[in-house]
Formats: C-alpha cells, structure tokens, sequence
C-alpha cells in the first residue's frame, strides 16, 4: 500500500516531481537536491498557453540540481479526454448558465498518469509536486499516482513541517535561490495566480478570494477581454462539424488530429472571449472556492453538441445526460476519472448518446457569450419540423381525434391524484388544524367547509 513521507527519504533515494518551471518547483528541486536525494524532473507539455516553449522548461531543472530532467508529451491526450468530457457532459459547476469546463481536473488526470508511467519507465517510485494541503490537486495527484503505480510512494514538499519553515513564501523562496547562485526574478506580482493547459486556463487565489472583485482585473491569456470596449470584436459566422460524437471539421477545415482541432477551436471562440465564467466552488474538502475560468474551445464545442443533442436525442435521454454528467463532473473534480464509477457512467454516456450525435452546427459568434445559433443539421433527428407544423400536412403525426383520446386517458390519474388530496387535506386537518390548506386554495371550500369533493 503505498505511503506519503512526513519527513524527507532517505539519502540518494530517486523521487520524481512534477516540474513546472516555477518559483515553487525550483525551489523544491534545489532543496532537494541539496539533502542528497536523486531528483528527476518531469515537466508535462500540455500545450499551456502560458508557456511559449515547455521544451525550455527541463533544463531549468537540471540547473537547479535535478539529476535528470524530461518533457512528457500530453497534447493528444489533453484534447482526448477533453472531447470525452464533453461527450459526456462531465461539467457539474454551472453559475447562470455559464458552465465551467473541469479544465483543470483534466489536466491533473492527464499530467499525473503520463508522470507516473515515465516515472516508471526510469525505475523512480516515490512522486512529488508543489501542490499544498489546502487545494484539491494533493487529491487528484495522489489519487491519480497511485492508481498507476501501486508500489508509488509520496513525498510532498508542502506537507513536511520542515520545507514548510524553511520556505514560508515567495520571498523566502526568492531569497534562497538567490544564495545558491539560482536567482529567479520575480516579476511584477499579479493580483491572483494562473494555472492552464490546452483546455482552458484556471485563475484563482489573493485578490480573486474576495467575492466584492469583479473578473474584470482578469486578464485573458486564451482570448480578449471581451468586457473592454475599446477590445474590436467582429462578428464571425463558424461551423462546427461532428462525427459520431467527436469533432472533426470547422468551417469545413480538417485537421491531422484532435489536439490541432482543439487549438484552432481556442484561436476561433479566443478571439470572441468565449468561454469566461466566474464560479464558486466546493473544493473536495468541503471548503469554498472562487475561481475565474477561461476555455474559449470547451465552450464553442459545447455549445454546438448541446444543440445537435436537444434535436437528436429524446427528453428521457437528455434528462439522463444532464443528470448523469453531472454526477461525472463531480467524479472527475475529486481526482475519480479513471475510478470504476467513472468508466461506467462514461461509457454508457459516449456509447449511447455522443455516437448518435453526427452533424453541423452553424453559430455566429459575436463578443463574449452573445453568440445566435444560425443553423443545426443532422443525419438522424427526433425533431421533424412536419410533425408539430401548424399548417396542414400530408401525412399528419397524429389527428384531433388522437389528441381527444390520449387527453381522455388522463381522467384516471387526475381523479386518483384529486382522491388523494382530499385523504391527505382530511388527514392533516385533524392532526394539524390550522389555517387554510393549498388544497383548500386549489379545490375551493363547500358548504361544510371542507373541500369540494
């Protein structure tokens, strides 16, 4: 069963930490390194937008005393998992209709498994990242690590008393690599912390904390900031085609793989500042968070399948989509994507609700989330346009005569549930008395003062 070290290993143990060139991590792999532990650096290139090269970020690590440094390869399966989240509707924040896209507990899934199997790959067994107690990553890594690697042990910086008095902030942290001949100039200090990778960029944490500062001191880095009047947005008419619940062509471009149609998506909804939303959230240790959301290409794709959905698929389908996905969203924000709770609801969602969904949607994307939905085509529908037309028809769904016979049906269930109510509102009289019922209210008052029955 695998363990997290309270104290640092042992002397020449290899431990393997998720790099991402920061403040933190830098610190991290210098210290390390200085009590004599074998640190291999592994940095996940997930196409952050944050980054202009990851491929400049492993030699970093190895400047700072890291005994081996690797770039892991997570494009392709960034956009993957992405689209299957989206198949499935895997989103369980949602704040006025605007949803937030899991984009973070995504690249946590993807980022940990490919680490821990590289990991593997160099014989290294105990994983470490910059993560602290208070978050929900300490979960999702540990869980996710873990489930690759059962004989995976976990060292954590921030939970070891000793890293933690050494290092209490940026400025200690600062300091120190400035002593060890590493400085790291910081630059000017942002009002709130970023995290991002292909799917979407996550801001959070100091100003953002207080719920009286408005997204507006955001600033973009998928796209405009489409609340600036003085930011020119034209109107853009797109067409997002889907093939068996996957996304293959916009605006009639094809692309050599998902990842490339997944960063054409963020240029296109980027440059309208789709996809922004502000949520409060429960983290997983039932504690509340804010967090200001980016996925320009999340939103765009969403909001085309939702609408070949709702002309595919029927209500009882669709009522299960939302509820199950729901419940998946949750799964995949507590570090569960991969769980076996997971992969059922996945896989009942993808086969029997994305496969169906082949067609193209045409939308006009304007500034922010104001967006007109021109055009919706399909090869399979439940919508017709002949079977509720109020002109005359050739072949109507059904006649007048239908419609007396299917409202006559309901007789039974309305005189069962008016029975009912009555038993109730004489039940709960003589143990409660009191003042008028909404039974009294619906059905009127006799001469007996009681509801007419």
């Amino acid at each position: 069963m695998s363990r997290i070290y309270r104290s640092l290993p042992p002397k020449g143990t290899r431990l393997g930490i998720a790099f991402s060139g920061g403040l933190d991590t830098r610190c991290a792999v210098a210290w390390l390194a200085e009590q004599g532990l074998d640190v291999y650096a592994y940095t996940a290139d997930l196409a952050q937008p944050d980054e202009a090269n990851p491929g400049d970020i492993p030699p970093i690590a190895l400047q700072h005393g890291a005994k081996q440094a690797r770039l892991v390869d997570c494009r392709e399966a960034m956009a993957r998992e992405g689209i299957v989240a989206l198949q499935a509707g895997a989103f369980h924040l949602s704040t006025g209709g605007r949803k937030y896209f899991n984009t973070t507990p995504l690249g946590r899934a993807v980022t940990t498994t490919a680490i821990v199997h590289a990991m593997k790959e160099d014989d290294v067994h105990v994983f470490g990242d910059g993560s602290t107690h208070k978050g929900n990553d300490i979960q999702r890594f540990y869980r996710y690590g873990i489930l690759v690697d059962p004989e995976l042990r976990i060292y954590k910086p921030w939970l070891d008393q000793a890293f933690v008095d050494a290092f209490g902030g940026r400025r200690e942290m600062s300091a120190y690599l400035e002593r060890r001949g590493l400085p790291y100039k910081m630059g000017a200090e942002k009002a709130y912390s970023t995290d991002a990778n292909l799917l979407g960029a996550t801001h959070e944490a100091k100003d953002l904390e207080r719920l009286d500062v408005g997204m507006t001191i955001v600033e973009p880095i998928m796209g405009v900031a489409s609340w600036k009047s003085g930011v020119p947005v034209e109107p853009e008419k797109v067409t997002v085609r889907f093939e068996q619940g996957v996304p293959t062509a916009l605006s009639g471009a094809r692309f050599e793989s998902l990842f490339d149609l997944v960063r054409e998506a963020n240029r296109i909804g980027g440059r309208h500042g789709l996809g922004m939303s502000d949520q409060i959230e429960n983290r997983v240790i039932d504690a509340k968070s804010r967090g200001i959301y980016e996925a320009p290409a999340m939103a765009l794709l969403h909001l085309a399948y939702e609408r070949l959905l709702s002309a595919i698929h029927n209500e009882s389908t669709l009522d299960l989509y939302f509820t199950l996905g729901r419940k998946l969203g949750r799964l995949l924000y507590e570090g569960k994507w991969y769980d076996p709770e997971a992969m059922l609801l996945k896989e009942g969602l993808v086969r029997w609700i994305a496969t169906s969904v082949t067609g193209e949607v045409d939308v006009e994307l304007r500034r922010g989330d104001d967006y007109t939905l021109l055009a919706t085509r399909a090869d399979h529908m439940a919508y017709d346009p002949d079977k509720l037309s109020m002109e005359r028809v050739a072949d109507p769904a059904f006649t007048p005569e239908d419609r007396i016979g299917a409202l006559e049906l309901q007789n039974l269930s309305v005189a069962d549930n008016r029975a009912l109510l009555l038993h109730h509102w004489h039940s709960s009289r003589r143990l409660y008395g009191g003042p008028a019922s909404s039974v009294e209210r619906l059905l009127g008052k006799g001469d007996d003062d009681e509801p007419v029955g």
